[in-house]
């Protein structure tokens, strides 16, 4: 037998660790975000795959977007509307633009959802949340460089060849990025509350697209207005992504500062709303 000592003590009770959500407007942990990358590329590589599961076309509609829709500007707005092209072929001209434009009316519009679409996850598994709508960003990287692929030969068609300009479409691409994933931030967001929002959304980016140069120049307007323009962060996008591939007469310097200006301002307000609403979601979703 085994005697057990009448004089044997168990060890004090520990105090309960208490999690309670971060209260502060300000406070985003940058740092938690970056320990959590390896995350943030399976949801990626998730998003990848869901959004080509069993189609037919498969990752061909990354081109097919963007290119039917240059066919009916360049028929509308080109051939019978006659809208000036800044000195290359329309077709060129109105793709350049949709390039960068559907890279960012996509990341909108599934970023708005994506909160709610992981509604399993977020109520399950603590992580970032934020990595959510951050991973559908990089997921539309894939689809613009298809689309971009496009461009190129269409360049070659046209016999338009970059200049030392190409150099900017690495910041171009990065600004892109940061109003998309500003306005995703807002979007998801608030969808998790009120779930109209995808409901309003299609006619949101809708007029957005019709309030961005991508169908016509901004040089239709003169000075200053056309530098107010960039108050739309991706007029400054579309503006730079013609005049770094093409080449075209209109310097946008002024309008992508502005833009620059204002897509921070985006990002900044949707990264703090988004934290001050975070630790809601798992009840609210």
């Amino acid at each position: 037998m085994v005697e057990i000592p009448v004089n044997l003590q168990l060890p004090p009770p520990r105090e309960p660790i208490i999690i309670s959500p971060d209260r502060s407007w300000a406070r985003v942990n940058f740092r938690e975000i970056w320990e959590y990358r390896e995350l943030l590329f399976f949801l990626a590589l998730r998003d990848i795959k869901v959004r080509y599961r069993q189609t037919v076309f498969g990752i061909a509609w990354a081109i097919i977007q963007p290119f039917f829709t240059m066919l009916v500007f360049s028929l509308f707005f080109g051939r019978l509307a006659k809208i000036p092209s800044d000195g290359v072929p329309y077709p060129i001209f109105s793709y350049a633009a949709m390039v960068p434009w559907a890279f960012f009316a996509n990341a909108v519009s599934q970023s708005s959802d994506s909160l709610v679409g992981s509604a399993n996850l977020i109520s399950k598994v603590y992580f970032p949340r934020v990595l959510i709508p951050l991973a559908v960003m990089l997921s539309g990287i894939v689809d613009f460089l298809v689309a971009f692929v496009l461009m190129l030969f269409m360049m070659v068609y046209f016999q338009i060849f970059p200049t030392l300009q190409v150099i900017w479409l690495p910041g171009l691409l990065l600004l892109a990025l940061i109003t998309a994933l500003g306005a995703g931030l807002w979007l998801s967001a608030l969808n998790v509350q009120f779930r109209d929002v995808r409901y309003a959304l299609p006619f949101v980016v809708q007029i957005w697209l019709f309030v961005t140069p991508v169908a016509y120049p901004s040089s239709l307007l003169p000075e200053p207005w056309r530098t107010f323009y960039g108050i739309n962060p991706m007029a400054g996008v579309v503006e730079g992504f013609r005049w770094a591939l093409l080449g075209t007469a209109t310097a946008p310097g002024p309008i992508i500062a502005v833009s620059a200006l204002f897509a921070l301002i985006l990002l900044v307000s949707g990264l703090l709303y988004f934290h001050r609403m975070e630790r809601s979601f798992a009840d609210i979703i």
